[in-house]
């Protein structure tokens, strides 16, 4: 080592010893301006030379400088969120030489120190730099770390906001793994409820930036906190402390609650259900959409559904079938469920409805799988206009991939079942109530019949496809689409298509290249093979087929001539 260096080396490790024996800063070890430059210091040294010989000497000193600050957390004046951060990277890349496990330091600084300081905006960021730049480390040697803390992590980014997105999109994939990828889709799908959580906190206990966290957690009303922050990563219940629990302002949170507890935890405990019925619920949701939004509510709007994006991209390319079948039902649950703000629903909804389709389009068994919860949520069909679209998603399904596949009979005349019994129930317009709603209002009358005229044309389009697929179905397929055709109430639309169906299955051939699901479909004489569609040329295809096209019939024609111009 140079002489230079040697003497830098000697003048930060001669600091880390007085640090220790000055009794303010033994106590609190933050409070000496320099340490986190001696700490910085020595960690370069080690990281040039290369050398066992020096990091065991700083080692010991380094050691219990993290174990002073640590201890000196709950009552400490000042951040000690930088100089843990800066020991911890010691740890990790040193921790070898010296038989150091970091797994205790690591999960000791989640619980002491960030679930304290995690809406100071330096730390926050450090933090998320940290675990960027040790990503691979952690992912490799330390793989329950980010799954175990993700709840803290959200916390984390819904209180700091879109500033630091991109680090947060960076780290997320690795808070997912088989034991957190259930519990992690609800919780990011509520990161605005958990913004408001963090807010109506703020208001009832002061203010939660920076070393204000410190006079927060010493402060009468703020004994909530506390007791929230110890039920989170400690398992200890909070009792009821009826009136002497807060004060009556109306915006105090109940801290018994477990709507409240749910959503502030710090550790991932699992998946558990959310009470969106419950009276807190509905008053926290109320209150935030009669008020203006805050900027931190508007950017966790905004960032949710890239959140929803990006974990259902990592879901469905590392993702294995179990989990992946096993997520669909939360999803159809939370479907209804969703923060009520109006682009939010629709943007977090649309994310949904793609993740399902793809899963169903990955996995067409799921379908089979997950019949109950399919013929539950198609009966909720009339419901809202949420669940009428979840049930449009559901049908297609159904339809595009034979319930299944060619060997799931059984399933596929359930889900036939539940699709006649949908629509012959939908043949009577008295079930939505539409002669009533047009004369009152016109506007939810024509709103109302569009969305049946659709959830109709979905349903037979299935049914169609379902028999195409089964053909055990046809008979009954055909008495289902005559009834569309000939009822009198039937909107044109709705009574075309069932005839244009009618007419496909006349044509077994063509009705198995138009209908058939194409991973289950029969290669038979006749049967058009979609993939060739701009080469070879067919002349077999029945011009009702056709029949949208101006002229004279063609006697021979490419696919180009019935696909639709894009």
């Amino acid at each position: 080592m140079a002489v230079d260096k040697e003497g830098d080396w000697d003048f930060h490790l001669r600091s880390l010893s007085a640090n220790a024996r000055d009794s303010a800063a033994a106590s609190d070890p933050a409070l000496d301006p320099y340490i986190l430059q001696s700490i910085t210091k020595i960690y370069e040294i080690c990281k040039e030379a290369k050398s066992e010989d020096l990091v065991a000497r700083a080692y010991p000193h380094i050691n219990k400088l993290f174990q002073r600050s640590v201890a000196a957390l709950p009552h400490s004046q000042t951040s000690n969120g930088l100089l843990l951060l800066k020991i911890l990277q010691f740890f990790l890349d040193f921790g070898e030489m010296v038989l150091h496990d970091a797994d205790p330091s690591l999960r000791t600084f989640f619980r002491s120190c960030l679930s304290r300081e995690f809406a100071e905006p330096v730390i926050a960021e450090a933090t998320l730099d940290f675990l960027n730049l040790n990503k691979m480390k952690l992912i490799n040697s330390y793989p329950t770390l980010l799954p175990q803390f993700f709840p803290l992590l959200l916390k984390l980014i819904a209180w700091n906001g879109e500033k630091l997105e991109k680090s947060f999109q960076s780290v997320l994939p690795a808070m997912m793994s088989s034991g957190s990828f259930l519990p992690l889709f609800p919780s990011v799908t509520d990161l605005p409820v958990l913004v408001v959580a963090l807010e109506k906190v703020e208001r009832s206990s002061g203010s939660l930036l920076g070393s204000s966290i410190a006079s927060i957690q010493k402060s009468t009303a703020p004994e909530m906190l506390l007791a929230l922050m110890d039920e989170a990563y400690t398992g200890s219940t909070i009792e009821d402390r009826g009136g002497d629990s807060g004060t009556d302002e109306s915006n105090a949170i109940d801290v018994s609650d477990p709507v409240f507890l749910d959503l502030l935890k710090d550790e991932n405990d699992g998946l558990v259900e959310r009470h969106w019925t419950s009276p807190a619920m509905s008053a926290a949701l109320q209150a935030a959409m009669n008020s203006p939004q805050s900027k931190r509510l508007k950017q966790a709007l905004n960032m949710t559904p890239r959140f929803l994006a990006q974990y259902f991209k990592v879901a469905l390319r590392d993702v294995n079938d179990s989990l992946l079948c096993a997520l669909i039902p939360i999803l159809m649950s939370r479907n209804s469920t969703i923060f009520p703000d109006k682009l939010f629903s629709f943007e977090v909804r649309k994310r949904l409805s793609d993740f399902m389709l793809a899963a169903f389009q990955r996995s067409p068994h799921f379908i089979a799988l997950l019949k109950k919860p399919i013929v539950d949520r198609l009966g909720e069909a009339y419901d809202s206009a949420a669940k009428t679209e979840l049930a449009l998603n559901l049908c297609w399904a159904i339809g595009e991939h034979g319930a299944g596949g060619a060997s799931y009979k059984d399933v596929a005349r359930e889900l036939f079942e539940s699709l006649e019994l949908l629509l012959y129930e939908n043949l009577s317009s008295s079930r939505l109530g539409l002669s009533q709603e047009s004369s009152l209002d016109s506007n939810a009358g024509s709103s109302r019949r569009s969305s049946q005229v659709r959830l109709l044309s979905f349903v037979i389009t299935a049914i169609a496809k379902l028999a195409t697929c089964h053909t055990e179905l046809l008979p009954r397929a055909r008495v289902a689409l005559a009834k569309v055709a000939r009822s009198q109430g039937t909107d044109s639309r709705v009574g075309r298509r069932a005839c244009d169906y009618l007419g496909l299955f006349d044509e077994p051939a063509i009705c198995l290249s138009v209908l058939a699901p194409w991973a289950g479909s029969v290669q038979r004489p006749g049967v058009v093979n979609w993939s060739e569609g701009g080469s070879k040329m067919v002349s077999h295809i029945p011009f009702y087929v056709l029949a949208g096209q101006e002229g004279p019939p063609f006697h021979d024609f490419s696919f180009s001539n019935i696909f639709p111009r894009q």
